[in-house]
């Protein structure tokens, strides 16, 4: 989680982006020190037996409330370095991370996951 309320940075690296994919359509932010709202509705990629991609990853978000993401489809991983690419995997679990921002730590609440 990055916070980019009034911190410029790169379009597709703020918050409620794909990094290095897709850009938010709004930058949603609250001010530091407020919850911030995420709801994602996730379609996982799904693979052939030979490791191609079937159909890839799509996933609509909300943050804050706010549309950021509409159907957007993925195309792969999101690499530090490289471009996306899939490859073959089976169900696995959702991973926070914080960008090793020095100021207070970072807190996560009222995580809810349920099978669409």
């Amino acid at each position: 989680m990055l916070d980019n309320y009034e911190n410029k940075t790169y379009v597709n690296g703020q918050a409620g982006s794909f990094y290095k994919q897709s850009p938010p359509m709004v930058n949603a932010c609250l001010k530091p020190g407020e919850w911030q709202t995420y709801d994602v509705a996730w379609t996982a990629p799904r693979f052939n037996e030979d490791g191609s991609v079937k159909s890839p990853a799509v996933a609509t978000v909300l943050h804050n409330g706010i549309l950021v993401q509409n159907a957007t489809i993925l195309k792969g991983d999101t690499p530090y370095i490289g471009q996306p690419a899939y490859r073959k995997h089976g169900a696995s679990p959702i991973k926070l991370q914080s960008h090793g921002d020095k100021s207070e730590p970072i807190s996560y609440r009222n995580i809810w996951l349920r099978k669409l």
